[in-house]
């Protein structure tokens, strides 16, 4: 298997990390509704780390969005490209998710991160970050708030609640199954937040994630063991 190197020209220092996300983040485009939930294909992206050995595994899983059928899957080994800093872990991810996502032959359509897109706290999360890398919709579904605040929504099936920053509504905690936590939904790129929320209730039929996430994520797993084995 070979593994993807650091790019020559990717930020070594939490400075020069800033510096790229101030210059792209006035490329995020927020009022685009996206695809229509449930049409074409719907990717989603993750990724796995062995700290040890200094590697990171990313998994593209492209989900017929109808059916939510996998069409193709795909993934990528590299090293850490970046040092754990809150807040600047796209730069950690972004060129391994870049090389799995450069392996499909289909899609990928509307991408979805295991992440964050503007619930960041410089509106500029992983999601955003590879939206305007690459052109494609992308949303992010996070497992947690980070450290925004939100009154938890009814305990019904496509409730919502406002995910604040300062009073400004940065993303939506979304009921996707009666009496379960929510998931903390965000706007990427190219795609509004009302729609991103339409999108993660159309994925998440059964379970609390949606199944873009649940495929990425066990696939990133099964490469990273496959890996390091």
């Amino acid at each position: 298997m070979t593994i993807i190197g650091r790019p020559a020209d990717w930020p070594a220092t939490e400075a020069e990390a800033l510096a790229v996300q101030d210059a792209l983040r006035g490329r995020v485009v927020l009022d685009e509704p996206g695809p229509p939930p449930g049409a074409g294909l719907v990717t989603g992206v993750d990724v796995a780390y062995d700290d040890e050995r200094d590697l990171v595994a990313a998994a593209a899983v492209v989900l017929d969005a109808a059916t939510l059928d996998v069409v193709e899957r795909a993934t990528a080994v590299g090293r850490v490209a970046f040092p754990y800093v809150p807040g600047l872990l796209a730069f950690r991810e972004i060129p391994a998710v870049l090389a799995a996502l450069g392996r499909l032959t289909a899609g990928p359509g509307l991408v979805v991160c295991d992440g964050y897109g503007q619930a960041h706290p410089r509106r500029f999360g992983l999601a955003s970050h590879l939206g305007v890398l690459t052109g494609l919709p992308v949303i992010g579904v996070a497992k947690n708030p980070f450290a925004f605040a939100y009154r938890p929504p009814e305990a019904r099936r496509g409730a919502t609640s406002p995910l604040l920053a300062d009073g400004e509504e940065v993303g939506r905690a979304l009921c996707t199954r009666a009496g379960v936590k929510p998931v903390f939904v965000s706007a990427g790129h190219r795609v509004d937040l009302d729609h991103a929320v339409a999108h993660t209730l159309r994925l998440s039929p059964r379970y609390r994630l949606p199944e873009t996430t649940r495929h990425a994520d066990a696939l990133c797993r099964q490469a990273l063991k496959e890996a390091v084995a």
